[in-house]
């Protein structure tokens, strides 16, 4: 059978295209589909082996089975919609700038009386190993249709720790970022003060940087790098 592959970050450069196509043996396993992947791209095989993977925009692991007509993804560890008036809730992936304000009026009501919000910028310099120490430019590549499923999953997570949080935005700039820009938004509301909405934005914005398909690469005078995670989901990372 055929099927269709996407590529992101490391991996995308690479190969050097997105999308592949790869003929595999009816009844192939996700360890099937890497080794013919290593073979066909040598250059990305120790990528490959490192990456993870989705079958139809969920965390997959080697010994799953490939279908004809699954989507299949392969990309590095995790750099980084609306619901019912009760409950409000943002999910989206941004390419311009956020609006602080209004993210908040969207996610409270006439009952709130406390908003918990994180927002990320783009740093010019830093000394983190692994990161560039000057940064001129932050590019920011997600998995779109997965990255979406996956901040719900996380709102789900943090609504099933802390149950009187009210509203939730989860937002991520996708795109070229100059210094100084934001770059996600991670805001929580509630009655009050002491209902989790502190804890529930803290532990979104460690959450998301664990499961939501984004990565950013660092650009500067001295070169450019994908900044690559260290998490690898497991079973318990799938949505239930």
């Amino acid at each position: 059978m055929e099927i269709n592959i996407l590529l992101f970050a490391t991996i995308k450069d690479i190969v050097g295209t997105n999308k592949i196509t790869l003929k595999v043996e009816d009844g192939a396993t996700l360890h099937d589909v890497k080794q013919a992947m290593s073979g066909k791209f040598p250059d990305a095989e120790a990528n490959i082996k490192a990456s993870l993977a989705s079958i139809n925009r969920e965390y997959a692991f080697d010994s799953d089975e490939i279908r004809e007509g699954d989507e299949v993804a392969f990309f590095p560890p995790v750099s980084g919609g609306s619901g019912g008036a009760s409950a409000p809730e943002i999910f989206k992936l941004a390419t311009e700038p956020i609006n602080h304000d209004d993210i908040i009026h969207s996610i409270t009501t006439s009952e709130t009386g406390a908003v918990c919000l994180f927002s990320g910028f783009v740093r010019g310099k830093t000394d983190k190993v692994g990161h560039l120490p000057r940064t001129e430019v932050l590019e920011y590549e997600a998995y779109e249709p997965m990255a979406i499923a996956k901040m719900k999953q996380v709102a789900d997570e943090i609504r099933g720790q802390w149950d009187k949080v009210q509203g939730i935005a989860i937002i991520q700039r996708i795109g070229a970022l100059n210094v100084g820009q934001n770059t996600i938004l991670i805001a929580c509301s509630s009655a009050h003060r002491d209902d989790g909405c502190f804890e529930a934005a803290r532990y979104g914005i460690d959450r998301l940087k664990e499961i939501v398909p984004v990565w950013k690469k660092e650009i500067s005078p001295d070169g450019q790098t994908w900044i690559e995670g260290d998490y690898t989901p497991n079973s318990t990372d799938r949505a239930e």
